[in-house]
């Protein structure tokens, strides 16, 4: 709800609202968040923000307040104006204090969802419909914004934080929440029913390869197989839809890199965290007001074969970057990392092969296939299930050009093409082929445990 309707108990969802919830879609559960209540009226909890953002306005004209300091001052604020209510019940007078300073100074209705560690996306379309994802599957929250101008000063306020903008001349715009999680924003007249605003939270959670085997997401035999494959320098692109995971998994496999290499990596917005001593991180950059100063994937890319990588680890490929990753895979950066997205590992070939084409560069299709079978060694395709889970379908090798077409071979896979269910689906099993390009112990899986 809305700062002041999450605190009225006059405010009740209306009969039509719930039959309309009923016959929603069935992957869409409602979630109640309203989770404490307070005295105060609507008018009464505007006028407690009003008062305090005024006080914070004259304090921080009079001298210099940030961080730690504005909201310390904000708490006392708020807490000489609660005092003046007539609220006895300690539990409500601390809910009422919260939300006012997450108005104040935060995300406004998103801010409890986005301290949620359960929680993991945000979906917000328009000011009357707030959606979020919860153990993989969608639920729709019983919060709205006041008003689209309730809406729109709170995605002022997270698109400030990144040092981006978006407006009527910029409607759509990627960015960063301090926090790290990924931000995207589309205004009308391109959202039709009031802004749009998407956010992936960032989770300060190391998984490693132990953690993926033991939800599932991957077999020991195989995620040994992976370490070695990292730790031997072979080129592999990570597969799969939207919210597969492909970024969990680059990070899990890049904790196999040696720390005594240097890495580079590129990224839209900053994801990966990799803790390592010798890395830098290139973020790429949109034009300014002036249509300037644009910094692309491809500009980080290319600049980054001159910082001296031991390896280049390119957060997605969707461009004409393609080429100068598959070049750089193939000039030297071997072990080098990157993701896309594709149904399958034959679809993530010939999306290779296409955004090399997009980059308008003259070469024949057969010149573009022998780069991606000199270049690309492993594909590990990921799914989603539905259940909101997810995991590696298979693990595919790359062998090389036969004729026109680039060959693979299939090491790992789920039997009986499932992937649709992790719950229902057989373990992640080798199928007997023996790869060409890794050298494992198959019986010793020590390495799947880092």
């Amino acid at each position: 709800m809305s700062l002041a309707a999450r605190f009225d108990t006059r405010v009740t969802p209306t009969s039509s609202e719930d039959d309309e919830q009923e016959h929603s879609d069935e992957t869409i559960s409602e979630c109640v968040d309203d989770l404490s209540h307070c005295l105060l009226a609507r008018d009464e909890l505007s006028a407690v923000v009003n008062s305090v953002r005024v006080s914070l306005q004259t304090a921080t004209r009079e001298q210099q307040l940030a961080g730690e300091q504005l909201r310390r001052l904000a708490e006392r604020e708020v807490d000489d104006i609660l005092a003046k209510h007539a609220i006895t019940d300690r539990q409500q007078l601390m809910d009422t204090r919260d939300a006012v300073l997450d108005e104040l100074l935060g995300y406004g209705p998103l801010q409890e969802l986005l301290d949620r560690s359960e929680i993991s996306e945000i979906m917000v379309n328009g000011h009357q419909q707030i959606f979020i994802e919860r153990g993989g599957r969608l639920e729709r929250t019983n919060r709205t914004f006041d008003s689209e101008e309730h809406l729109r000063a709170v995605i002022d306020r997270m698109v400030r934080s990144s040092g981006r903008r978006v407006d009527q001349s910029s409607p759509m715009v990627d960015a960063r929440l301090p926090d790290g999680s990924r931000l995207n924003v589309v205004l009308p007249p391109l959202t039709v029913d009031g802004p749009s605003i998407t956010i992936r939270k960032f989770t300060a959670q190391h998984l490693t390869s132990r953690d993926l085997v033991e939800r599932g997401a991957v077999s020991i035999e195989a995620a040994a197989f992976l370490a070695h494959a990292v730790s031997q320098r072979r080129n592999i692109i990570v597969s799969g839809g939207t919210g597969t995971g492909k970024t969990t998994m680059l990070n899990v496999l890049s904790s196999h890199i040696a720390r005594s290499e240097r890495v580079v990596t590129v990224e839209d917005a900053v994801e990966l965290q990799l803790e390592m001593p010798n890395i830098i991180r290139l973020e790429s950059r949109p034009a300014n007001t002036e249509g300037a100063g644009a910094v692309t994937i491809r500009d980080l890319v290319r600049n980054s074969l001159r910082m001296r990588p031991d390896r280049i680890v390119v957060g997605e490929v969707r461009g004409a970057e393609a080429l100068d990753m598959l070049q750089a895979m193939n000039t030297g950066h071997d072990g080098s990392l990157s993701t896309l997205h594709a149904n399958n590992p034959r679809d993530a070939i010939r999306r290779l092969e296409t955004m090399v084409l997009l980059g308008g560069v003259d070469l024949p299709l057969r010149a573009i296939r022998e780069q991606v079978a000199s270049a690309v060694d492993l594909i590990v395709q990921l799914a989603r299930g539905a259940d909101g889970s997810r995991f590696v379908s298979s693990i595919t090798e790359v062998v090389g050009l036969e004729g026109d077409v680039v060959s693979t071979a299939e090491l790992f896979h789920r039997p009986n093409g499932s992937g649709h269910d992790r719950a229902a689906a057989p373990s992640l099993v080798g199928t007997g082929v023996t790869s060409q390009l890794v050298e494992w112990p198959i019986n010793n899986s020590s390495e799947a445990g880092r």
